[in-house]
């Protein structure tokens, strides 16, 4: 098996990347394309699905051919995805009738707030909250909204899937239109108790059923490849949504295992094993995995900006160059520069939930520059995570350590400052692609080329561990700071 590989597809938010993992979890082969983001209106996001496919495509058939030449075999193919975005496409053609809409876009923000008083139903059974951040109200506005499209949703003739399963309506050529456990656990559709879709949830959203795809445990046969799209009949036998596979990626098999991922968002999953644990505190209950048709369960913290803030600095306001100058100016200040971001760029997440939050900046002098605002953006993402620990807690679960993964942790400095603000351990794996690795194991597992979960955790290796340095003074004074800024945003938001 020396010469084996496994293909992981990682669609995200920005980019599309194929990776080949070698089977002791390193890279044989990796090649990424960005694609554009499109905001139609205030508060709205979305892609253009084809463009989606053809990044993807490119992606994969440039990983095969350099993985080829080293002369490894690809035995299976996983799949991970950015979750929630929801695309609804007509099952003759193959293609999209509306552009994919992001799980970022807030669009439908008055519908959910239309029907606030079944939020309790709602909740009990998906464990989310009634939130235009979910498929639900996206499928419904484009039923809605593209003319005609109703009528041919109740003829049978479109097809709703996130974008996992899209990739693979595309990658077989339309013989398959399926899910796994977790994307669906995404959709506000979902029951996750019954592990069904659910007959009032449809009911309260008017989505037909006849749209939704089949439901399968992480580690399954979710179709072959036809051969005229990547040149051979792959077996896909892998697929999570991003959050869920690098939850598998860091091998966070036990209850109280905690992983952090910092990518365009940031989610921290913490797996609470077969037992759904309830919030108290907007944090949301989850799928973390399904595998032999055995559920574990998770509790998930979301916020919206992480990397996106960074990429916000670069792309949109010209203040940094590339995104690796943020650790070096961020080291160029002290702690008290005084300048606080709260990057509610597309609402904000847990433990607030409110999606007509937007970004405020506090503190700016006539002294402000690039520095501080790289630092402020940076700070921000470790006060949130803050907010989630303390959510957990209050909710009765935590974990002494976190794992953390995702293009941001590559900086030392946000690493040692995410340490700082948590007080507690924080340890980087030496494989960052913690997203695409997880596929990759979910794919193997089925492949049978894992025999368990005990042999997927000893791939893991630590890259460094960040232990707290920063005086507790200090560290409360940023706190209450970061309070402040969150309570000021979400007093403009009202």
């Amino acid at each position: 098996m020396s010469n084996t590989g496994i293909l992981s597809i990682d669609q995200g938010t920005t980019s599309s990347r194929a990776i080949v993992f070698a089977l002791n979890g390193h890279q044989i082969a990796n090649a990424q394309q960005e694609f554009t983001q499109h905001y139609p209106a205030n508060g709205w996001v979305e892609h253009d699905v084809e463009e989606i496919w053809s990044t993807t495509l490119d992606s994969c058939k440039t990983v095969i051919a350099q993985a080829t030449n080293k002369g490894v075999d690809i035995a299976c193919i996983g799949i991970t995805n950015q979750r929630e975005t929801t695309v609804v496409w007509n099952k003759d053609t193959g293609k999209a009738i509306h552009p994919a809409i992001v799980w970022q876009d807030r669009r439908t923000a008055g519908y959910c707030d239309s029907i606030k008083d079944q939020e309790g139903m709602v909740n009990s059974k998906t464990g989310l909250l009634l939130d235009p951040y979910f498929s639900a109200s996206k499928i419904k506005w484009i039923l809605d909204e593209v003319q005609g499209a109703r009528r041919l949703a109740i003829k049978g003739k479109l097809a709703f899937g996130t974008i996992d399963s899209f990739l693979i309506w595309r990658l077989t050529n339309g013989k398959a239109h399926v899910t796994d456990a977790t994307n669906a656990s995404r959709t506000n559709l979902f029951n996750i108790h019954t592990q069904q879709w659910d007959e009032d949830l449809l009911t309260l959203f008017d989505i037909p059923p006849c749209i939704l795809p089949e439901v399968l445990d992480c580690a399954a046969e979710f179709g072959t490849c036809d051969p005229s799209i990547l040149g051979k009949d792959y077996r896909i036998t892998g697929v999570a949504g991003d959050q869920q596979a690098a939850l598998v990626g860091q091998s966070c098999f036990s209850p109280g295992d905690l992983k952090s991922t910092y990518g365009t968002g940031c989610f921290a999953l913490l797996n609470t094993g077969d037992t759904p644990v309830s919030s108290s505190h907007k944090l949301l209950t989850t799928v973390g995995y399904r595998l032999n048709g055995k559920t574990t369960y998770a509790l998930e913290g979301s916020i919206f900006t992480a990397g996106a803030n960074i990429q916000w600095l670069r792309d949109g306001i010209g203040v940094l160059q590339h995104a690796k100058q943020s650790q070096v100016l961020a080291e160029s200040l002290d702690y008290d520069h005084g300048v606080f971001l709260v990057p509610g760029f597309a609402g904000l997440g847990a433990p607030h939930w409110n999606p007509n939050a937007r970004a405020s900046l506090f503190g700016m002098t006539r002294a402000t520059g690039p520095a501080h605002f790289a630092r402020a953006a940076l700070e921000a993402v470790c006060y949130q995570s803050h907010e989630l620990q303390t959510a957990m807690r209050k909710d009765g679960v935590s974990s002494n350590n976190v794992w953390v993964d995702g293009g941001m942790v590559a900086n030392d400095w946000l690493c040692q400052f995410l340490c700082d603000i948590l007080q507690v351990e924080v340890q980087r794996p030496k494989i960052m692609e913690s997203t695409a690795l997880g596929a990759a194991f979910l794919a193997g597992l089925q492949a049978g080329i894992y025999e368990s979960l005990d042999e997927i955790s000893a791939v893991k290796t630590v890259d460094r561990v960040f232990i707290p340095e920063l005086g507790d003074k200090t560290r409360q004074r940023l706190l209450k700071k970061w309070a402040l800024a969150v309570k000021a945003t979400l007093a403009f938001a009202e």
